[in-house]
């Protein structure tokens, strides 16, 4: 093994590491377990521009206070020389394993560089860290969370001033503030109970709710009658478990179903095989609920709230799911709808998407004359659009087709709690109309055309998956299709390179998009498939974007769908081969 992971693994064997740290360790070594130390050290917990995020264990390479601890003393040292430790650092955590320990220990080396800390009194919504922010005008946020990742992970997202997570030049210059920590002595901190007593540590309680609340109240719809639709609830054990129901019941949804098993927090996720509201499995029992008590809709939210699945009735009585494009895409459709006839839709509006999401959004943005922004995924570019045209602009909606949505400007990253209340208010407007979420959705593909996507995930993990991941990417760099599925390739956009390629013209232009590892190719009938290793897991994703305009839904849904598929099955068959090399 390395000299150098062989020094690590010497140092985390002894003090100042405490003793259940020393063991962990001393007895992966006893059992001579070179695979996974090799794993646990042969690199630094990368400290990224969305902060951190990786497995739980002791280790380098791994989610322990240690690497916690060196990220926010990296941190406090850049907010200290911006001269902004008086305006304190907003932090929440979820229901993860270790969350509540790790937002302890931020709290408290913040402290200890005496920058004032606002902590949440419960596990709480990342939407909400985000509204707290901008509420207290704080310089800074941190949430500890790792999302829907599998229950062995746990994350460290970092925020700016105005809600949104880090991006240029913050990020990087925080990076690199990290970096210089390179060793756990270099660590400041503050008894815990000692900076609580002396104010330097704030806990945050309902107030905040409350706070957030009334603002969504000024922006809502709907008036205060009462509803009579059904609504099943999950938070998948996660943060949304009281705020979400408290939300609905206050705005006049009385009629809300929680799924008792799933609203105890739990970082085990004991009832799901995942806590992702985009994978089928995690609303079965929602389903069931939704079944038994014969509810109009099923909404869950993933473990830090800021993800949000939908189900809802088709024409047979059962309950089916939708994908993020079209949940996002019923949204905008509705709130644009409802500004319209209330002749509140602003001249200068403007909505966000990422490039990965469904183009049947440019169509709906397009039909109410309102400017449409495409920016790389991840949310924090959305808030960064956000940031650019505050006071020049008005935002309308922002959303990514993994199941996030922003339907509200005072909060700076995706919101499912907003989300869940403006798909209920939806339902029950549509309900007032004698029409379904069905109905609802097959108007707008009559309208617009009939859209379809479809996500593949590839999962490499460790370092022999990095490898794997970067040749595909190589590849398709070295190698671009002329065509897919017998349709020729018109352009490709390459991130990376910050350019556009028009085949057909033969000219090749720059992109005003930030540097990011995707390339996507658009083929002559409008069709799209995009590839991008992803930023937080072990994986690589491939996107495709198919549609097709006529009146026949159901027939447009099997050829779109089918064609997707091929598409799929072309470029795998591809990816398969390069990877196998």
């Amino acid at each position: 093994m390395d000299i150098i992971i062989q020094k690590r693994i010497e140092q985390w064997q002894k003090p100042p590491f405490d003793t259940n740290t020393i063991n962990e360790i001393k007895q992966l070594v006893e059992q001579n377990n070179e695979k996974e130390l090799y794993e646990r050290f042969y690199t630094i917990l990368e400290f990224g521009t969305g902060g951190l995020r990786g497995i739980i264990g002791a280790g380098t390479n791994r989610m322990n206070i240690y690497t916690v601890g060196m990220a926010t003393q990296g941190l406090a040292h850049y907010i200290v020389q911006k001269g902004n430790a008086h305006k304190g650092v907003v932090i929440a955590y979820d229901s993860r394993r270790m969350s509540d320990v790790f937002s302890k220990e931020a709290a408290s080396i913040l402290a200890g560089n005496g920058i004032k800390v606002y902590l949440f009194n419960d596990i709480m919504p990342t939407p909400i860290c985000s509204f707290a922010i901008r509420q207290y005008n704080a310089t800074a946020g941190i949430v500890i969370t790792a999302s829907h990742n599998p229950p062995e992970y746990n994350g460290y997202k970092v925020y700016w001033e105005d809600g949104g997570q880090v991006v240029p030049p913050q990020d990087k210059e925080i990076i690199n503030e990290v970096a210089k920590i390179q060793d756990i002595t270099q660590i400041k901190k503050m008894n815990f109970d000692e900076a609580l007593a002396a104010g330097i540590i704030s806990i945050v309680g309902d107030e905040i709710i409350e706070s957030y609340s009334q603002k969504l109240s000024q922006i809502r719809f709907k008036s205060d009658e009462l509803s009579p639709i059904h609504i099943v609830y999950t938070p998948l054990h996660g943060t949304g478990y009281r705020i979400v129901p408290h939300i609905l019941q206050r705005f006049g949804f009385p009629n809300v179903h929680t799924v008792e098993t799933q609203a105890i927090p739990d970082g085990n996720f004991p009832t799901v095989k995942s806590p992702n509201p985009e994978e089928p499995e995690a609303l079965t029992k929602a389903i069931e609920l939704a079944q038994h008590v014969n509810a109009d809709i099923v909404l869950a939210t993933d473990p830090d709230a800021d993800r949000m699945g939908v189900a809802f009735k088709d024409d047979s009585g059962q309950y089916v799911l939708i994908n993020g494009n079209q949940i996002g895409s019923m949204l905008l459709y509705y709130i644009l709808l409802r500004l319209k006839e209330q002749s509140k839709l602003p001249q200068n509006g403007f909505i966000v998407k990422t490039i990965v999401t469904t183009d049947l959004q440019q169509e709906i943005a397009d039909h109410f004359n309102v400017t449409i922004e495409n920016v790389l995924t991840g949310f924090k570019w959305i808030a960064k659009k956000m940031k650019d045209y505050e006071g020049i602009r008005t935002f309308i909606f922002g959303g990514e087709e993994s199941y996030g949505y922003l339907p509200l400007d005072f909060v700076r990253d995706k919101d499912a709690v907003s989300s869940c209340y403006f798909f209920a208010e939806m339902t029950h407007w549509l309900y007032t109309h004698n029409k379904t979420l069905k109905d609802f959705l097959y108007e707008i593909y009559t309208q617009f055309g009939y859209y379809n996507e479809k996500l593949v995930s590839l999962t490499l993990k460790g370092v022999e998956g990095i490898h794997k991941i970067q040749s595909i990417m190589k590849h398709f760099r070295a190698n671009p299709p002329e065509q897919l599925s017998g349709t020729k390739v018109a352009t490709i956009l390459d991130v990376k390179q910050g350019t556009i390629t028009d085949l057909i013209k033969g000219t090749t232009t720059p992109v005003d998009l930030p540097s990011s590892d995707v390339l996507q190719f658009t083929l002559e009938n409008g069709s799209r498939v995009t590839m991008r290793p992803s930023g937080t897991e072990p994986k690589i994703k491939f996107y495709f974007s198919s549609h097709k305009k006529g009146k026949d839904i159901k027939q447009l849904e099997k050829e779109v769908a089918q064609y997707n598929e091929a598409l799929a099955s072309e470029l795998l068959h591809t990816i398969e081969s390069v990877i196998n090399k």
